[in-house]
């Protein structure tokens, strides 16, 4: 896609969103921030053309005597588009949703008792990273085990923000360690998937009660070892997609209730931004295909005190402080990657 195409775009969601607010439709708080940033987004693209045709107009003048005038006049052009261009690298693949909250889900995968360990050390560094960023976080759903570790995570980061700081989390998590419990010291290797969706509002996604089962059961811990004498768990399936969602958390049928519709709510919303943009982009499933081994997006290696991003050859050796988490320098590098790809052809001619 070119540029021209990209802000054809851009017009078309403009047009739809005044549209909506004209109507009063819709969520009008979160629909007027996106067409401040979609309207800013069309104007520096509309300068980055100009700029663009008068290099292209001053190149073709061919008199002898304004060959000076025409080299500084391309200097100052060409200094205005790269200004112009970084500007545009750090705005236009901003999306709106990356100013939500997020929900972040956790999942131990392949690997055992060794991944539900390595789930829990994720968790810990979520919520070290959530701090240290300033965002403050709400346990939704936590699945413990006997050995200390977690099949199952579901928070709730709250803060503005937030979906845009920890969506390149999403993906399978591979760990390379020696496990306590190993005699023989050999590494073992084990999976844990991630999945980020951004929080969504009850007038982003109304969800019709017909088309939800709602199933009650009894909460259980590490173990199956049961938690409460009555049946307070709560799943609910949503019949057009598929998507079923539990909680266990609350000893309140109606809170674990409360707390299953806020994560649906999230994936649906998930969905609806995929649909848009028409691609595989945010959803759980397109995060974590499978939690194999195979399918990874970063390889923790204790024993080399060793982290590699996969997605953008990156490796470094600070593994320990990565987990106590300090996670900007992975994030940064997977961030402006993104913007490199992106921009690459189309900003270029």
């Amino acid at each position: 896609m070119d540029l021209k195409s990209f802000r054809d775009k851009l017009n078309k969601r403009i047009a739809e969103l005044e549209s909506n607010l004209a109507l009063q439709k819709g969520n009008l708080s979160d629909q007027s921030q996106e067409l401040n940033l979609l309207k800013e987004k069309k104007e520096l693209i509309k300068q980055f053309l100009a700029i663009k045709k008068q290099i292209r107009e001053t190149k073709e003048i061919k008199d002898l005597e304004l060959k000076e005038l025409r080299k500084q006049e391309l200097d100052k052009l060409r200094q205005k588009k790269k200004e112009l261009k970084q500007k545009l690298n750090q705005l236009i693949f901003i999306e709106p949703s990356d100013s939500r909250e997020a929900i972040l889900e956790i999942q131990a995968g392949t690997g055992g008792d060794e991944a539900e360990l390595f789930a829990n050390d994720l968790l810990r560094m979520y919520l070290r990273y959530a701090e240290k960023k300033g965002f403050k976080v709400q346990l939704l759903d936590w699945r413990k085990t006997p050995l200390g570790g977690i099949k199952q995570a579901r928070l709730l980061i709250k803060g503005q923000g937030a979906y845009g700081v920890f969506k390149f989390e999403g993906g399978v998590h591979r760990v390379q360690r020696i496990p306590k419990t190993e005699k023989k010291g050999r590494i073992h290797t084990s999976a844990v998937g991630v999945a980020v969706l951004p929080k969504a509002e009850e007038v982003d996604i109304r969800i019709n009660e017909n088309e939800l089962k709602i199933d009650t059961f009894r909460s259980s811990g590490p173990g199956g070892q049961s938690v409460n004498t009555t049946d307070s768990a709560v799943r609910i399936t949503h019949l057009p997609s598929g998507i079923s969602v539990s909680c266990q958390d609350e000893k309140s049928q109606h809170k674990n209730k409360e707390k299953a519709l806020k994560i649906l709510r999230s994936r649906l919303l998930a969905l609806k931004l995929d649909k848009r943009k028409q691609k595989q982009a945010v959803t759980k499933k397109t995060m974590v295909k499978t939690l194999d081994r195979s399918d990874k997006i970063r390889t923790y290696n204790f024993s080399q005190s060793r982290i590699t991003d996969h997605r953008v050859n990156l490796t470094i050796h600070n593994l320990e402080e990565v987990l106590d988490g300090n996670l900007d320098e992975l994030i940064e590098k997977l961030k402006n990657a993104e913007i490199q790809k992106r921009t690459k052809e189309l900003l270029e001619f």
